[in-house]
């Protein structure tokens, strides 16, 4: 496969070679070379296509999925040291799919929390409205949607090539992937060792859970149909957490959500923007809330379930919150400890 890279001149390299690195840490052979540890491409012959550098902590693939037939962006933060191989967390965006500006990088500081961490960061851009799963139909307005096969069976095995990792790798996810990331490890067990799932909900096939999920497909403007069939169809139960959740066993896992009513966030001085047309503080306590309020329903089952199952869980949902950015953000800095268990990093 052709592999075109875009790189900084000489200059540049210059400057950026030293920002962002652990002290006394070597500079990443990745960035400071423009050249990726190697070219792997999937089973299914999914690979990278290009990629870009952006400076010494950061670059940005683009990867081919097959089974979808498109290429997506993925961007990656590199470890503050690179001299051994180091694990991998990927990151999923919510109902936009990192392609709006209800990303992560927009609306929290996680480049600046993970700048002295040793794992790398992958957050892929796409999926928006899809739950990031396998879809049974293609759908008219959102397309070929294989978004299960491409981070269970395509994009992992790629990003250990390309960045040299160690094979060990977690997942976290908010809101619309909060229920994707705990999808994903049931789906290929042992892919990864680490969960945490932020306003996410676990119950899809409960006709209160299936309206959560049809509701955030519904606003993309796809047919929820498309995705696992009618309300009746098996695979809502066959794709559902809760029901599944003997799967989880073994994992780390934390789970995060608000109770929806107003907390520390819900101010006119820390409203994170999701657009020009997004409501403001009036939509983060209304609209916010109700999410939040359904999404909590869901956690505290799940809790109990896994409590049931006697399966070990870290749950944060005693507090009030709305379903918003700087809950989330608290909520990753929280999870640090359970990812970074894990990751296998102290």
């Amino acid at each position: 496969m052709a592999l075109a890279a875009v790189v900084c001149s000489v200059g540049s390299y210059a400057a950026i070679q030293g920002q962002g690195a652990a002290a006394g840490a070597p500079p990443d052979p990745i960035t400071s070379t423009a050249t990726l540890s190697g070219t792997p491409l999937s089973e299914d012959g999914s690979g990278i296509t290009s990629f870009e550098i952006r400076d010494a902590r950061n670059l940005t693939l683009r990867v081919r999925s097959t089974a979808m037939g498109r290429e997506f962006e993925v961007d990656v933060q590199r470890p503050a040291d690179t001299s051994v191989p180091r694990p991998v967390l990927y990151m999923l965006n919510g109902a936009g799919g990192g392609q709006d500006t209800a990303t992560w990088k927009r609306n929290t500081n996680a480049d600046q929390f993970f700048s002295d961490k040793n794992v790398n960061v992958v957050m892929p851009i796409g999926g928006a409205f899809t739950y990031y799963t396998d879809w049974r139909e293609a759908d008219p307005r959102l397309g070929v949607n294989k978004w299960k096969t491409f981070l269970t069976e395509e994009l992992p095995p790629i990003i250990d090539g390309a960045l040299g990792a160690n094979g060990i790798s977690a997942i976290a996810g908010m809101s619309m992937s909060g229920t994707s990331v705990l999808q994903l490890p049931i789906a290929k067990p042992g892919l990864y060792r680490a969960v945490a799932a932020y306003s996410g909900c676990a119950q899809i096939s409960d006709p209160i859970g299936r309206k959560f999920a049809e509701l955030v497909v519904s606003v993309g403007g796809g047919n929820p149909e498309n995705m696992y069939g009618p309300e009746n169809d098996p695979e809502w139960t066959e794709n559902d957490p809760y029901v599944n959740a003997d799967a989880l066993r073994g994992l780390e896992l934390y789970v995060s959500n608000g109770s929806g009513l107003p907390g520390r966030h819900d101010t006119f001085t820390d409203v994170r923007s999701l657009g020009p047309a997004d409501g403001g503080i009036m939509q983060q306590l209304v609209v916010g809330g109700i999410l939040e309020a359904a999404s909590d329903w869901c956690a505290r089952n799940l809790r109990v379930r896994l409590q049931e199952l006697n399966i070990p869980a870290t749950f944060d949902i005693s507090q009030a919150g709305t379903h918003s950015w700087g809950y989330w953000e608290d909520a990753l800095k929280a999870s640090w400890p359970v990812l970074a268990k894990g990751l296998g990093l102290s």
